[in-house]
C-alpha cells in the first residue's frame, strides 16, 4: 500500500508513525510545506520568551529521525498544490527548485492543520505585525523581540491582539522578556472559551503583572511610520508599540479539499466520519483541518487541540489497514497557564449550554489543592455543570495555582465514561496530605451537586443574588443572610445582607422572617450549606449561594474595559 500524507506535524506525523508500526511493507510519503516536520507548536511562545532556549528542543521528531527510525519518505519544503481524486495523485511543488510533479497514492491523509486568521484590517500585512503558528513565525517574532533599536535597547512595547491560548501565552512571555505589553480582546473577558466568572481573577492577575487590558475592543487599523507602530482601536484608543502579535483564532487550511470537491462543514472543517474518512473513502482528514463530533452532544464541532489531532492520526492509520478504530469525538479538554496560575476545562461551558438552550445545573466549590494542615496548600475554584434530571456530567472548569490539571483530567475521564455527579461522590482518588485531601475537590463537587439533586441543599446562584442586592426598589420577598464572622462581614458583604454567624444562628432563629425566602451565604459555600440544612429543618424557605461570597465577588466585579 502507498500512503501519502499532506502535512507532517501532529496528526500527519502520528498517522505516519502508526502506519509504519502496522505495516513494514507500506510505502509512506510525508509531504510538508515547511522546513521541519513534527515540531511542538504549543511550545512556540516559550521559545520566543526564552523559557525554551534551544530551537532544536521544539523538533519532536526531526526529519532524519523519521527517515532512519521509521523508514519514511519525508519531503520538507514540498507544497501540495492539487489533489487529483480521479487519478489518485497529488501535484507537488518543490519549494527549493520550483519544479512540480505528480505523486500517486492508494490512501491519502489530509493533515494540513489550520492557519492563523488574518482579518482584512488595514496595515495587518506590515512587517511589524506578527502571528505565531509555526517555526518560521517563531523565528520572525524572536528576531523582533531581541532586535536592537537605534538606542541599542530591545523593543519596549508590544500589542497583542486576541486573548485566547496563544495570545495569553505570548503576553506572559513578553512580560518575562521585560517588554511593556498591551492586550486587546473583542470579548469582555480573556480566554473566551471559559465562563466569565471563572476567569475574572485572571484580569487582576494580568494587571498586577503590568499588562494593560483593553477588553470589549478590537484593532481597526495598523500604521507603521518606520519608527513605531500605531494601533487604532474601535473604541478610539490609540496604542503605540514596536511590534504587534495578532492571535485571534485559526481557520482550517481547506483550500485543497474544497478544490478537490471534498465535503466541508459550515466552519470550513473537512467533514469526516468516525473513522476519519472524508466524503472520498480513499482520503482521510485529521487534526485541526477536520470537522469532528462533540463527544457530549453529538453535534459537529471544530476544536483545534494537539491531543485529539494525534489520536485522529492513529485512528486514520488503523482504519486504512483494516482495523475498526473509531474516534469517540472531541470534548475540549484544555489547560493554559499564566504567571503561575492555571485555567483548565473539559466538556461544555455554561455559555455553550445557554446557546444550545439545554437544561443544566451548576455548582461551585473552592477547596484547597491538598490538605490545609500541610504547608503550601492553595485555593482552587471548581465549577461543575450537569444534567438536572439524571446528574450526567456535562462539563467542568477549574482555576488555581496547583492541582487544577489533575481534577479536570479526572472529570474528563468521568465525562468519557458518561458518569454522573453521584459517581464523583464515590470516586476513590489517591490521597496523602501533600497531594490531596481525604475528600478530594472532585469528591466535594460531587457531594454538592448530588446534594442539590437530592433536595438536601437547594441553591441560588450569584447572578440571582446580585439581582436582589441591586434591585430598585428593594426586593422585599428575599432576605439575604450572611453566616460568616463579623470580621469577614466587615471586610466585604452583599449589599443589604444581615450578619448572623453560623455559630450563633440557632439562638437568633426567632429574628429571621418566616414569610420571606432566605438566600444564605458564607465564604465558599460550606457554612452556608450547614445553615441551609439547619434552617430548612426549622421550616424556613432557604437556599444556599453556590460558591459563596467568593463566586459572588467574581460575578459582581465589573470587567475592566480599558485600563
Amino acid at each position: 500500500m502507498k500512503i501519502v500524507i499532506i502535512g507532517a506535524v501532529a496528526g500527519g506525523a502520528s498517522a505516519a508513525a502508526r502506519a509504519r508500526r502496522l505495516s513494514e511493507d507500506a510505502e509512506i510519503i510525508l509531504l510538508e510545506r515547511g522546513p521541519e516536520p513534527s515540531f511542538a507548536n504549543c511550545g512556540l511562545p516559550y521559545y520566543v520568551g526564552g523559557k525554551i532556549q534551544s530551537r532544536d528542543k521544539l523538533l519532536v521528531a526531526p526529519a532524519e529521525r523519521l527517515r532512519q527510525r521509521y523508514r519514511l519518505d519525508v519531503r520538507t519544503l514540498s507544497e501540495v498544490t492539487q489533489i487529483n481524486r480521479d487519478e489518485k495523485t497529488v501535484t507537488v511543488r518543490d519549494l527549493q527548485t520550483g519544479k512540480t510533479y505528480d505523486e500517486s497514492y492508494d490512501k491519502l491523509i489530509y493533515a494540513t492543520g489550520a492557519a492563523a486568521f488574518k482579518p482584512p484590517i488595514p496595515g495587518i500585512d506590515g512587517e511589524r505585525i506578527m502571528s505565531l503558528r509555526d517555526l518560521p513565525d517563531a523565528d520572525r517574532l524572536l528576531a523582533q523581540v531581541v532586535m536592537k533599536s537605534d538606542s541599542s535597547q530591545p523593543p519596549r512595547r508590544c500589542v497583542v491582539v486576541g486573548a485566547g491560548f496563544i495570545g495569553i501565552e505570548v503576553v506572559e512571555n513578553m512580560i518575562e522578556r521585560g517588554i511593556e505589553t498591551t492586550l486587546v480582546e473583542l470579548s469582555d473577558q480573556i480566554l473566551p472559551p471559559w465562563d466569565r466568572e471563572m476567569i475574572e481573577p485572571f484580569h487582576s492577575l494580568l494587571s498586577d503583572q503590568g499588562v494593560k487590558l483593553h477588553l470589549s475592543d478590537s484593532a481597526m487599523r495598523f500604521e507603521d511610520d518606520g519608527t513605531e507602530l500605531t494601533v487604532h482601536l474601535k473604541s478610539g484608543a490609540v496604542l503605540h508599540a514596536d511590534f504587534a502579535v495578532v492571535s485571534i483564532g485559526v481557520r482550517p487550511e481547506n483550500t485543497l479539499a474544497l478544490e478537490a470537491g471534498l465535503l466541508c462543514g459550515d466552519r470550513g472543517g473537512v467533514v469526516t466520519n468516525e473513522h476519519m474518512q472524508t466524503s472520498d473513502s480513499s482520503i482521510y482528514a485529521v487534526g485541526d483541518v477536520a470537522e469532528v463530533r462533540c463527544s457530549i452532544t453529538g453535534d459537529t464541532t471544530q476544536i483545534p487541540l494537539a491531543g485529539p489531532a494525534n489520536r485522529q492520526g492513529r485512528i486514520a492509520a488503523d482504519h486504512l489497514f483494516g482495523r475498526d478504530s473509531k474516534y469517540r469525538g472531541t470534548q475540549g479538554t484544555a489547560i493554559v497557564g499564566v504567571f503561575g496560575r492555571a485555567a483548565a476545562m473539559t466538556g461544555l461551558s455554561e455559555k455553550v449550554l445557554q446557546r444550545m438552550r439545554r437544561a443544566y445545573e451548576k455548582v461551585y466549590v473552592h477547596p484547597a489543592d491538598h490538605a490545609g494542615y500541610y504547608p503550601g496548600a492553595t485555593e482552587m475554584s471548581l465549577k461543575l455543570l450537569f444534567d438536572p434530571e439524571n446528574g450526567k456530567i456535562l462539563g467542568a472548569q477549574a482555576v488555581g495555582t496547583n492541582g487544577v490539571d489533575k481534577r479536570i483530567d479526572v472529570i474528563a475521564m468521568a465525562i468519557q465514561a458518561e458518569m454522573t455527579v453521584y459517581d464523583l461522590e464515590e470516586a476513590e482518588l489517591c490521597y496523602a496530605p501533600q497531594f490531596g485531601s481525604a475528600k478530594d475537590p472532585v469528591n466535594m463537587a460531587g457531594f454538592v451537586a448530588a446534594g442539590l439533586l437530592r433536595g438536601d441543599q437547594p441553591v441560588v446562584h450569584a447572578a440571582d443574588v446580585l439581582d436582589v442586592a441591586t434591585a430598585i426598589p428593594a426586593d422585599e420577598s428575599v432576605f439575604l443572610l450572611d453566616v460568616r464572622t463579623p470580621s469577614e462581614f466587615s471586610a466585604g458583604h452583599v449589599d443589604g445582607a444581615a450578619n448572623y454567624p453560623l455559630e450563633q444562628l440557632r439562638e437568633h432563629l426567632h429574628e429571621l422572617p418566616q414569610d420571606r425566602e432566605i438566600f444564605v451565604y458564607c465564604k465558599v459555600g460550606q457554612r452556608g450549606y450547614m445553615a441551609t440544612r439547619l434552617l430548612a429543618q426549622k421550616g424556613f424557605n432557604v437556599k444556599n449561594l453556590s460558591g459563596g461570597y467568593t463566586t459572588y465577588r467574581h460575578v459582581e466585579i465589573p470587567r475592566p474595559v480599558l485600563q
